[in-house]
């Protein structure tokens, strides 16, 4: 059974390009309760996640919620390994897929078809998995003869469409998403739903964070609520989404 937990993982994050007395001076003051300090060798440091416990098991649809730099992408970066932590240690069974850049690895010189193999590898996809899944993702995508040519010539539209199909033909344990990903027109949009919780229902953990509660609460059984890199509440998806919704209410 899939799980992943968090034990006292706390994650500094450097800011080697603050350079200069007033404009250092002026970083630090941005700090709130020593989320902003000055390590040893005098570099600027951000706590971006600070002392987090937490574990998901098999079955949970985790929603992450909170304001802009609470913590959210940084956790999920963490979850998938692409942040060591600076203290405590992750622990996970499965196979881990963060969907966080759908774009990430895609080559502008190389064509549709050539960019679904590149695509598909970086997603820890074996050869022969990608060469299966080949057909499925060019019809999926739409793009027909497009496939053949370079990445360059296509619209904007065409290229989250190429990398949204092929992200989503991947099969995995322990899912992470960032944000719900917009991909053309209401038509495909409707496909893309279907294909996104069909995605859902093959992962035993889904991790996502995004800013519609709406969605959240249809989605996901659990919520984690971040707040200035801390778990603030974590529990049953009303009651935690409630409580983040009155907290905003008062502010």
């Amino acid at each position: 059974m899939a799980f992943i937990e968090l034990k006292g993982v706390t994650l500094d994050l450097p800011i080697y390009d603050v350079q200069g007395r007033s404009l250092k001076k002026k970083v630090m003051s941005m700090g709130r309760r020593n989320s902003i300090a000055e390590d040893n060798e005098g570099v600027i440091v951000v706590r971006a996640l600070d002392h987090i416990d937490i574990r998901f098991e098999s079955g949970d649809r985790i929603g992450l919620i909170g304001h802009n730099g609470a913590g959210k992408s940084t956790l999920l970066r963490t979850l998938a390994g692409i942040y060591p932590p600076t203290a405590g240690v992750i622990e996970r069974d499965g196979k881990v897929v963060p969907l966080l850049d759908i774009s990430l690895g895609m080559d502008e010189n190389s064509t549709g078809m050539q960019n679904i193999r590149l695509r598909g590898l970086l997603l820890g996809m074996s050869d022969r998995e990608i060469r299966d899944k080949q057909a499925e993702i060019a019809e999926f995508c739409e793009l027909g003869d497009y496939l053949d040519l370079p990445l360059r010539t296509y619209s904007s539209g065409m290229r989250v469409r190429l990398a949204f199909a092929v992200s989503t033909a991947v099969d995995a344990e322990i899912l992470l998403l960032d944000e719900v990903m917009g991909v053309g027109d209401a038509a495909f949009l409707n496909k893309a739903k279907l294909r996104m919780q069909d995605l859902h229902s093959r992962a035993e953990i889904v991790v996502l964070a995004m800013h519609q509660n709406s969605e959240i609460r249809r989605v996901c059984n659990k919520v984690l609520w971040m707040e200035r890199g801390k778990v603030r509440a974590f529990g049953p998806t009303e009651e935690v989404v409630r409580a983040y919704e009155v907290q905003i209410a008062g502010a």
